[in-house]
């Protein structure tokens, strides 16, 4: 039986990451509703690029508190060149530096039939929304970069 099999499985969150806190913010609170529901022990977020604690650290989050194995769940929602490339690069880094244990990355959001549900509902909504009551867009967030 493999060591990892005995201890607990743990749960990296991964986003991309923002300049804006308040965005980032909704990572941590996934995080906490899920570690609170009780599925699975262990539940950290991360983030590519732009916030903290970035990846490394997160597994090293989920490997620090016991975990055996760490699902690698990617909040982004197609396969691009963030998932295939750099979040695969710090799958293999990750499964390197902590040989013990088993680290196995997710697919992206979607396309699934929940997510197309998602994108029916926000279309309900912002139909019955007036002008006045749209959501911020990237212009009327204060970004010199034009990134988040």
């Amino acid at each position: 039986m493999n060591a990892h099999r005995s201890r607990p499985t743990a749960v990296l969150l991964i986003a991309h990451g923002s300049r804006r806190p308040e965005a980032n913010a909704d990572l941590f609170d996934l995080a906490s509703r899920l570690e609170a529901s009780g599925s699975y022990p262990i539940v950290e977020p991360s983030f590519l690029e732009l916030a903290e604690p970035d990846i490394a650290t997160g597994g090293r989050r989920c490997v620090d508190r016991g975990a055996g194995r760490v699902l690698m769940v990617p909040y982004f929602l197609s396969t691009g060149v963030h998932l295939s490339r750099d979040l695969t690069t710090a799958r293999r880094a990750l499964s390197q530096r902590y040989p013990g244990v088993r680290f196995t990355l997710g697919p992206p959001l979607g396309p699934h039939p929940l997510l197309d549900q998602l994108v029916r509902l926000r279309i309900a909504e912002t139909a019955e929304q007036t002008d006045d009551e749209s959501a911020p867009t990237d212009s009327s967030i204060d970004d010199p970069d034009g990134q988040d």
